[in-house]
């Protein structure tokens, strides 16, 4: 297998698994509608840069004490478990919040939108972050690149550097499907901006991570 050949075959790989639903897509479709399109880069950034780390880590060898170790996979699942479920509870308790408050119809949507606009200059950081942490304690993303990474690196290609490239092209590939995610939603904005299915996304989403979380939890591996 040259270079060329394995950074093909693992871009095919690896685009299937982005278009899939999951968690990450969750987020970031919660960001776009609730938060615009600044925070919802930033949480997309997050989880690029957490699946970078995990790649450079898979390429030098250091998740492979993850996999050996069930006492340190169990903490980090339970971590990430918590996290998550912490990220939902908040949610549902804002929708659940903010259900009595009375919105009417786009005019009630338009000014919450500014708000959250003004509310994203100053706080994108916290989408990056919330993506950042949601991709490093999934312990499933790296037990998969310590399972995918050895079989498109070349023998006697460098690690690291093969590692990073391959961890790149993911990420790419992230990117592309997350800006089409994110403009998406903008064409919709005027439906999106209204309240009451802003609550319910939040309401969905917060279920999902939940959801997510309580599975991580109950994971036997």
């Amino acid at each position: 297998m040259t270079v060329s050949s394995a950074i093909a075959s693992f871009a095919v790989v690896a685009g299937m698994l982005t278009i899939m639903p999951g968690l990450d897509t969750a987020l970031v479709l919660r960001s776009a509608i609730t938060l615009g399109r600044r925070r919802a880069f930033a949480t997309a950034l997050g989880i690029l840069c957490g699946v970078l780390v995990w790649g450079v880590a898979a390429a030098v060898g250091a998740t492979a004490v993850l996999t050996a170790s069930h006492l340190l996979y169990d903490a980090l699942r339970v971590a990430g478990a918590g996290y998550l479920a912490w990220l939902g509870i908040g949610m549902l308790r804002r929708t659940l919040k903010q259900r009595g408050r009375p919105v009417s119809g786009e005019t009630a949507g338009t000014a919450d939108g500014a708000q959250e606009a003004t509310t994203a200059e100053a706080t994108w950081a916290r989408s990056w972050a919330r993506g950042l942490g949601t991709s490093l304690l999934n312990p499933k993303n790296g037990v998969f690149y310590m399972a995918m990474l050895p079989q498109f690196i070349p023998s006697g290609a460098p690690h690291l550097p093969m590692g990073v490239v391959l961890a790149a092209v993911h990420d790419l590939e992230g990117l592309v499907w997350f800006s089409a995610l994110i403009f998406g939603t903008h064409l919709v904005r005027r439906w999106l901006n209204r309240a009451s299915v802003q609550r319910a996304i939040d309401a969905i989403t917060g279920t999902v991570l939940v959801a997510f979380g309580i599975k991580l939890a109950l994971a036997a591996d």
